[in-house]
């Protein structure tokens, strides 16, 4: 196999990995926005806990219903709340447990997301390294260097 031929087949591998990169890198994005959207929801709930914690059984209080609309209710039971289990499955907790459990949540979502970062980041170098080999690698088969 000539050099010519080899740097070809080089450029051709080196092609189909960065797409492959590239997708790779794309996913983790797409990840890394969905496990945002959870922190962001998770770390409201955490504060409306603890403003709840703050107060008294009747007191009024704003509920969003979305589309920046809210209703006034008056707080029932402080100290007890429903926490999603996941699976459309609820339970009810005291205020003292549903802050924990929110709390490992964040926690873990965070870790999560840690790690997502760091593969991408991985993935970004080996993508800048790959493109400058691709680079260097056209080059020298335009110009029919070995």
């Amino acid at each position: 196999m000539s050099a010519r031929s080899s740097q070809e087949e080089e450029l051709r591998r080196l092609s189909v990995e960065m797409r492959y990169l590239e997708q790779t890198a794309e996913t983790l994005q797409q990840r890394i926005s969905m496990i945002n959207a959870a922190l962001t929801d998770l770390t409201y709930a955490n504060a409306t806990l603890e403003g709840i914690e703050q107060e008294k059984e009747n007191a009024e209080m704003l509920v969003p219903i979305g589309g920046s609309s809210y209703v006034k209710v008056k707080l029932a039971n402080p100290d007890q709340v429903i926490v999603g289990l996941g699976a459309g499955v609820s339970v009810e907790k005291p205020l003292s447990e549903a802050k924990a459990t929110l709390k490992e949540r964040l926690e873990e979502l965070e870790k999560t997301m840690t790690s997502a970062q760091t593969q991408f980041t991985q993935i970004a170098e080996r993508i800048n390294v790959g493109r400058g080999r691709l680079e260097t690698l056209l080059a020298n088969v335009r110009e029919g260097k070995p």
